[in-house]
């Protein structure tokens, strides 16, 4: 494996390890602590070994997937004419602020392990 790519690699597990710690102060915490820091391991993993992409390719569907159940909640957010609302408190009248942020959150996630399949195709 490349320099380059290892220090991409250490910046992506570096960046879901504080993702996951920053949701560690949410009421579903765990659940997203799980997600991000299983996606801060998969980063970190092909520096050290070679993994089956069959494990990257699960997991970017299951990433995929549970973005679809938030979808509804960022077009109703999109709808709004507050944008800068995603960027503040959370409220509970307003559940599509949660589940945009969820929503981006998963994208960013699926991100990061398609960057991982792509670059161990090399």
């Amino acid at each position: 494996m490349r320099k380059k790519q290892k220090i991409t690699n250490i910046i992506l597990c570096l960046t879901f390890i504080a993702f996951a710690i920053i949701q560690l102060n949410d009421p579903d915490g765990l659940l997203w602590f799980s997600i991000y820091f299983i996606v801060a391991i998969l980063c970190l993993a092909p520096s050290f070994k070679k993994m089956p992409i069959y494990l990257y390719w699960l997991i970017f569907f299951s990433l995929i997937s549970y973005a679809a159940f938030h979808f509804s909640l960022f077009i109703d957010y999109l709808q709004t004419d507050n944008k800068e609302e995603i960027f503040g408190k959370m409220v509970y009248e307003k559940p599509y602020l949660e589940g945009s942020r969820e929503f981006l959150g998963l994208l960013i996630a699926a991100a990061a392990i398609f960057y991982q399949i792509k670059a161990n195709k090399k």
